[in-house]
């Protein structure tokens, strides 16, 4: 099955979406992923881009719901390292709100990145629109990082 995903355009595709909704690995894996596949890197950068948004309202909207849920039961103890390491980065993002959310998602290391940029966001209570939109310009800005590295695009 996994080589009919990179074997095919519509697989390649459905690939490099999944790869890049996947949390820590986002497009920081898939357009590394793509440029492996010999896949073009304005198609690769495109994909990577949306694949790793999908996942943001939703983590923006629910995630706190869903950790106080989990803090009631067995996985208390996970749920509070996770928010201890959101808790971390929070403090940058605080003082700068959108500006630090964008700074926060952009930087193409492991800890940063779309998922944690919107565990940050709805930890600190931000306004869904606000966000999401600071999140994905930080995302398109990783994108563009990553597409550049990854394919060598500056020579």
């Amino acid at each position: 099955m996994l080589t009919a995903l990179q074997t095919t355009a519509w697989g390649r595709a459905l690939y490099l979406l999944i790869i890049s909704m996947l949390p820590v690995v986002e497009l920081r894996g898939s357009i590394p992923a793509a440029a492996l596949m010999d896949v073009p890197w304005p198609e690769a950068y495109a994909l990577s881009v949306v694949g790793n948004m999908v996942p943001v309202p939703f983590l923006v909207l629910f995630s706190r719901r869903v950790f106080n849920y989990l803090r009631r039961g067995i996985l208390k103890k996970p749920v509070q390292w996770v928010e201890r390491r959101m808790g971390k980065k929070a403090v940058t993002v605080k003082k700068y709100r959108a500006l630090g959310l964008f700074i926060l998602v952009m930087i193409p290391l492991p800890g940063t990145g779309a998922w944690t940029g919107a565990l940050v966001a709805a930890a600190l209570n931000m306004r869904l629109l606000h966000s999401v939109v600071s999140i994905f310009f930080g995302v398109v800005a990783a994108g563009g990082i990553m597409t550049v590295l990854s394919y060598g695009l500056l020579g």
